[in-house]
């Protein structure tokens, strides 16, 4: 049996997969930075409540690809992003300890001008004690409003 080129592409879905994953990443308003445990809790809410106000996030959770290259991927959206945004939270500041994936990305984002730490379930104080250069910039906190807006806030930076 023949297969027309059309047949043998709907036939082939890893190749198509493949094809699209080539595509490099879109440039991002955003770079948002946060401890795995939080991905489907606070960091999955500030993802939502800023791409709810037009806000395009660059957000592990969607745009890294099953198979690709995690430290790759997270390179390239740190390259395509305006604006790091880095989510502290306890997990965070024990994954900052550890020295592991988020130390790496926020080892990069100060060295950028744009980098806004947003404080959540926890202080300036614990911050300034695990990265005291993130804690030096002017940032935002949960405690002071509701994480909608927090994503407002950093909207309204992102609309300058």
């Amino acid at each position: 049996m023949t297969y027309t080129t059309a047949e043998v592409r709907a036939l082939t879905p890893v190749r198509r997969s493949v094809e699209i994953r080539t595509t490099p990443p879109d440039p991002r308003d955003v770079f948002l930075c946060h401890a795995w445990e939080d991905r489907g809790g606070a960091a999955k809410e500030l993802h939502d409540l800023l791409e709810s106000r037009d806000v395009s996030v660059w957000f592990s959770e969607k745009d890294v690809l099953l198979g690709s290259t995690l430290l790759r991927e997270i390179d390239k959206g740190l390259a395509k992003s305006r604006v790091g945004v880095v989510l502290v939270t306890p997990a965070l500041l024990e994954r900052l300890r550890g020295e592991g994936i988020a130390d790496k990305e926020l080892s990069v984002l100060l060295a950028t001008d744009l980098l806004v730490p947003v404080v959540h379930d926890t202080t300036y104080e614990a911050l300034r004690d695990v990265s005291p250069m993130l804690a030096s910039r002017s940032g935002l906190s949960t405690a002071e409003g509701a994480m909608a807006d927090v994503a407002a806030k950093l909207a309204e930076l992102i609309s300058l």
